[in-house]
């Protein structure tokens, strides 16, 4: 293998399922090491385009390699890929050594050797002291990490986690996220990560795809995608944005363009100047940390600004408020149109 091979390449892969087409003729290449999301909605082919790397479902057309090898036609088992699925699929009656020693006994590696081996993976994830323990004896984020433990041991090139903590709660999910990210940069494992929490893949990724009806709309990193998004469906998805429309963007700015600013670029401020807009409240939501105050503005858009808590603007907002706000022209990014 040449040195900057990608670990997984995807050239003109689709798929199809009947008439719907779930992903229409897809290149893509993911770096060895990398942590690498595909971020979307329900129905966007980012789930279809997993299953095909790990050979699950087999592409309509394309092909997959795995480290150059093309491995379209290659069966699931004869990939060097492993799986991480969000009901971790653990077995009731095993117990955690055995559950991750699994994968070792398919292979036929003796019983002291294997279990030497799920010991030290359940190290990895800091669970070696519950080996013995049954699954129903562990937490939702212990049985996580016991299904990344049974993934890892087999060393595969390349770890396929397919919404894998979509079934914790909040705390529990940004606290995995952590550990996920370091357990990746320890073992120095290629992750492709499928999610539809952008803030998830912002959090994890060192790149992300993000998809839309079965093709990729961009790949960056987190900073390009929020900082830089190319589509206004990138720009709503990634984060939220205000969106203008070119009538609006030429009556705020002079403009007549498609383009997107952040709330938090958007200020509330005492004074006019040249730059300032009137507006009245609609709605004022306080979030902890920042309030996010929505404006309908007298030139015609609705608008959200993203205050933050302490800051030296009034935050006793109420409704039908009038408010000036300061939209900077540096702040604005341009989207492209179709």
């Amino acid at each position: 293998m040449a040195e900057n091979t990608p670990a997984i390449s995807l050239r003109g892969l689709t798929k199809s399922f009947g008439s719907v087409t779930a992903v229409s003729n897809l290149d893509l290449d993911i770096k060895s090491g990398e942590f690498f999301s595909m971020l979307g909605p329900s129905g966007s082919g980012k789930t279809t385009v997993l299953r095909m790397i790990a050979g699950f479902e087999l592409a309509t057309s394309g092909q997959v390699f795995l480290d150059g090898e093309d491995v379209s036609a290659k069966a699931p088992f004869d990939r060097n890929v492993n799986t991480v699925f969000q009901d971790y699929a653990l077995f009731p009656h095993m117990t955690v050594l055995e559950n991750v020693a699994y994968g070792l006994r398919v292979r036929g590696v003796g019983k002291a050797e294997r279990n030497a081996q799920a010991l030290e993976a359940l190290e990895t994830v800091r669970l070696g002291e519950f080996g013995g323990r049954k699954p129903s004896e562990l937490s939702g984020g212990q049985r996580q990490r016991v299904a990344l433990a049974r993934a890892i041991i087999v060393k595969p090139k390349v770890l396929l986690l397919d919404e894998p903590l979509g079934a914790l709660d909040l705390k529990l999910r940004e606290q995995m996220q952590i550990e996920l990210k370091e357990l990746q940069r320890e073992l120095a494992i290629t992750f492709i990560f499928v999610t539809h929490d952008q803030e998830e893949a912002l959090t994890l990724s060192d790149r992300i795809a993000v998809f839309n009806q079965g093709k990729i709309e961009q790949i960056g990193t987190p900073r390009e995608l929020y900082e830089h998004p190319k589509t206004p469906f990138v720009a709503g998805f990634v984060g939220t944005t205000n969106i203008f429309e070119a009538d609006e963007a030429k009556s705020l700015f002079g403009k007549s363009i498609k383009a997107s600013i952040r709330p938090e670029r958007v200020e509330i401020v005492k004074g006019k100047s040249s730059n300032t807009h009137m507006g009245r409240v609609i709605e004022a939501i306080y979030v902890g940390s920042a309030t996010r105050v929505h404006i309908k503005l007298d030139a015609g858009p609705k608008i959200t600004a993203l205050v933050q808590s302490g800051s030296t603007v009034d935050e006793s907002w109420h409704r039908d408020q009038e408010v000036q706000v300061a939209l900077n022209e540096k702040d604005l990014v341009v989207l492209e149109t179709k």
